[in-house]
């Protein structure tokens, strides 16, 4: 009786295992990581300049680790890789550990991203802040920025409600209004950023001027302290920048300056300085181009991420530096810059060398030629990363002085 027991109970196991193995055994579910055939995880690398030292790297690198837990793939970080051969030796590495999308994050990548997405025509590369995918012909090899220029001036009107403040209340430094920038190098991307900064501010007080300097380096701690130093001393009322540590920050803490940021708040280091910063969110752009890559489908060549889209933002306000009234001037700003009715480059808004330009080209389509071919004003303004997600504009315009250009 026990051995018949005994043989029916092995039977029984016996059924029910493939029916235990077909719902799931002991995990998965809806929240399972996406699978390839093979059963294993969808694997996306990351390759980053620094590391979460840099505000600039450290807001790659968080938006990514959320974007990899939120679609459940395994993400492969490499941090600290120069500009140079160690890159496509990284992203080798990366594609050698199985990643079938890798992303870089420093402009200077971009041609050792391309010469890897050559090499490697089943793997997707994205050199984000990059400018030549859109004349590289490589369908594997892509682009991504987003309309920071926007952020930049939402943080410029801040700064501008703050200098507003300041000038009724007789503190300026000198009889009006002037800002102060830390900038790395004189590209088209810092033109654009200080450029839109500079606008914001100027929306609210008219009269304002800004001076800028330029370290050299995209986080160089040292230098951005002594830049910013320099701009306090030379009469700065108010300092931002386009640099990655809290070299600038710190200079205008023990200064008793107002600071905006760029890339993440800096409030609990500095409460009594920071105003605002704003950042691109790279998640949306993340979580499209990986789940692209999971459905096998295309996906775009050169990506412009939006207010709309999520793309950018602000950080948290102090209201404690902030002027008053500057949380409600923001919401009606950006409202604005979403339904058109407000644009960031609005020829009316400044002049270059005394003149309103009505015509412009810029160099857009990148290559050996460095050619302004692309006509990018139309309609009263200038249409910013429009025609390529990685900003061109690059006029000088009145209002701002550059202490040096040697970058």
């Amino acid at each position: 009786m026990k051995k018949r027991l005994i043989a029916l109970l092995v039977c029984l196991v016996m059924v029910m295992m493939p029916m235990l193995a077909a719902c799931g055994g002991g995990g998965g579910g809806e929240d399972a990581a996406p699978a390839d055939e093979g059963g294993a995880a969808m694997k996306v690398g990351l390759i980053t300049l620094h590391d979460e030292n840099s505000t600039y790297d450290k807001n790659f690198l968080d938006s990514f680790q959320a974007s990899c837990d939120k679609l459940g793939v395994e993400g492969i970080i490499m941090k600290n890789v120069p500009e140079g051969q160690e890159c496509y030796d990284a992203a080798g590495e990366l594609v050698d550990k199985g990643c079938t999308l890798i992303f870089s994050d420093s402009f200077g990548h971009q041609g050792f991203m391309l010469q890897a997405a050559k090499d490697n025509p089943d793997v997707q590369f994205v050199s984000c802040t990059g400018d030549s995918a859109l004349v590289a012909g490589v369908d594997n090899f892509h682009n991504a920025f987003a309309s920071i220029y926007e952020g930049r001036y939402l943080a410029g009107v801040a700064a501008g409600m703050k200098l507003k403040e300041l000038q009724d209340a007789g503190k300026l430094k000198g009889d009006a209004p002037k800002m102060g920038y830390v900038g790395a190098f004189t590209y088209a991307e810092v033109v654009s950023g200080y450029t839109s900064f500079y606008l914001g501010a100027k929306s609210i007080v008219p009269d304002v001027t800004m001076d800028v300097t330029f370290t050299g380096s995209w986080y160089d701690e040292t230098a951005e302290k002594e830049g910013a130093n320099k701009l306090i001393q030379g009469g700065a009322d108010l300092i931002s920048q386009h640099a990655d540590s809290m070299g600038a920050p710190t200079a205008c803490k023990e200064a008793g300056i107002p600071d905006v940021s760029y890339n993440g708040s800096t409030m609990e280091a500095c409460p009594d300085s920071y105003i605002i910063s704003s950042r691109i969110n790279w998640s949306p752009f993340y979580e499209y181009a990986i789940t692209a890559v999971q459905n096998g489908e295309a996906f775009d060549t050169n990506w412009t991420g939006t207010l709309d889209t999520g793309s950018v933002e602000l950080t948290e306000l102090n209201e404690n530096v902030a002027a008053e009234g500057t949380a409600a001037k923001l919401e009606e700003v950006e409202a604005g810059l979403k339904d058109g009715s407000i644009h960031v480059f609005d020829t009316s808004t400044f002049t270059v060398e005394g003149k309103t330009l009505d015509s412009y080209k810029a160099d857009v389509e990148a290559d050996e030629n460095y050619e302004h071919e692309t006509e990018v004003i139309s309609d009263g303004y200038f249409h910013e990363s429009e025609y390529r997600s990685a900003p061109y504009f690059d006029l000088q315009i009145d209002g701002i002085n550059l202490l040096d250009t040697k970058f």
